[in-house]
């Protein structure tokens, strides 16, 4: 029942928000987002790794005559992200505070509902329902940036949309597909699609039909073209969501929809995927390099990390798949603290372009202090949370081909050298007139940065709760992946 409750008090949280006027409105979202948080605290004292969690699951007839059902669960993986989401909604609810939005109650409601739908993914066991929340996460992130974002709102939310509904519409017809193939009265369950013995020839198609679907909401080269832009042009809070959390649907989905249904299309075609992925690392690096918007330079890291995530879930290894799950981790709660103070900056001085800054570290210690913390998270140095993911996924790659490895590491030089850059041109050099007067962080500010810093070192000094957290599930997996 936890898990049901997990899902389905956002959507209450955001009913109600839809009440409420002024801003109490945030404080108010604030509040249940926190009820959500140490709901997921409880679900955490309750799961046992290594065994079944009964409390955990859900069953129900969705509609019985076809085989569909409203079941879900929780293991290691599904676990942590759901971690990732209940303690990063907070955090972007808390980084608001700064800033007045028109409409504030649709707009945290948004946010609500967002978190409902994420939760659902990650927990879902249907397919159909696996969908459905699917569809339902992106629907209050195009709302948040075609209502609240840039100059650019419109053209750029209408190009978000025609990906993922393009997307959308590939897993919808895999799932189908493999929905008729299930014996008797069909069913929708994932253990039923798990079961399956379908040939090579079909499942190389399937194989593609889920990936495009699920590289395009990560993204992986060459289906990223609509992510600088959405992360650009959307308000920050909606840009903390998609990198934070919503591309971790993504990476998932792989994990848990492709890998155990199609494993021989996945010995066909994984190893492209691979070079797809390793390809995206260098491009994505290379671009953040020559960005000069610093939410763009933001945005062009997340898009390589995710594909040192995807390459390392390709290679098919126990250490692969630990990184990709801990990395998801390390990586939202690195990004999300980044964007927030990429927000901060902005904010003060009213500008995001890196030419336009300099000196700020001589105003703002606090901020200097939490950017360096997050940075070097992001730039995977040792004792922080990025490092950690990082080995684990490198090693992973190296076991599969070293080739590919040795051109995937260069995203460790490659990051070092846009991050440094992005502090350097920010913090430091001569102040200027937009610069001189910019204030430290508020007490909010630090609050909502303080837990990020936390989870820096916690996860790169004592990984150890993580990766016994997923272990097992990630084993399991593996395994239903062999044995196919």
């Amino acid at each position: 029942m936890i898990t049901i409750f997990l899902i389905a008090f956002p959507i209450v949280a955001g009913l109600i928000t839809l009440l409420l006027k002024g801003e109490t409105v945030k404080r108010f979202a604030f509040l249940l987002s926190l009820v959500e948080l140490v709901a997921t605290l409880y679900a955490v004292s309750q799961f046992n790794p290594a065994g079944i969690n009964p409390a955990l699951a859900f069953s129900y007839p969705w509609i019985e005559s076809l085989g569909i059902s409203f079941s879900g669960n929780i293991d290691g993986i599904s676990l942590l992200l759901v971690i990732l989401t209940t303690l990063l909604v907070p955090v972007i609810i808390l980084s608001t505070f700064g800033r007045s939005y028109a409409n504030p109650s649709a707009f945290y409601a948004l946010i609500l509902f967002m978190e409902a739908g994420l939760v659902g993914v990650f927990t879902a066991t249907d397919a159909f329902l696996f969908y459905l929340f699917w569809e339902a996460a992106l629907i209050p992130v195009y709302f948040l940036a075609g209502v609240w974002g840039g100059e650019r709102r419109i053209a750029v939310t209408f190009k978000f949309f025609i990906y993922t509904i393009f997307g959308s519409l590939f897993m919808l017809l895999a799932m189908t597909y493999l929905y008729f193939q299930t014996p008797g009265t069909h069913s929708s369950s994932l253990e039923a699609f798990y079961a399956l013995d379908l040939t090579t020839g079909t499942q190389a198609w399937l194989f593609w039909a889920l990936f495009i679907a699920f590289a395009i909401k990560m993204p992986v080269f060459p289906f990223h073209t609509w992510q600088p832009d959405t992360y650009a042009e959307s308000p920050t809070p909606a840009t903390m969501l998609l990198a934070g959390i919503m591309l971790k649907m993504g990476i998932y989905g792989v994990i848990r929809w492709l890998l155990p249904v199609v494993p021989a299309g996945v010995a066909q075609w994984g190893t492209t995927a691979i070079i797809l992925s390793v390809i995206g690392i260098v491009y994505g690096s290379i671009i953040a390099i020559r960005q000069r918007d610093i939410k763009r330079i933001l945005a062009y890291s997340s898009f390589a990390h995710v594909g040192l995530m995807s390459a390392g879930v390709f290679s098919l290894s126990t250490e692969g798949m630990q990184g990709a799950v801990v990395q998801m981790l390390a990586h939202g709660v690195n990004v999300v603290g980044l964007f927030f103070i990429a927000e901060i900056i902005g904010r003060r001085i009213n500008t995001r372009e890196l030419a336009q800054m300099g000196g700020i570290t001589q105003n703002a210690p606090s901020l200097t202090v939490f950017f360096m913390i997050l940075l070097l998270g992001s730039v995977a140095l040792p004792l922080t949370n990025g490092f950690v993911g990082e080995f684990l996924l490198l090693y992973g790659v190296f076991t599969f081909n070293p080739w590919y490895a040795a051109v995937a590491g260069l995203t460790i030089i490659l990051s070092a050298v846009y991050m440094l850059r992005l502090f350097q041109g920010t913090m430091f050099g001569e102040q200027n007139e937009l610069t001189a007067g910019m204030s430290d962080l508020t007490l909010t500010e630090k609050i909502a940065l303080f837990p990020l810093a936390f989870m820096v070192f916690w996860i790169g000094m004592y990984p150890a709760p993580f990766l016994k957290l997923t272990e097992p599930a990630v084993q399991n997996l593996l395994q239903q992946v062999v044995q196919q």
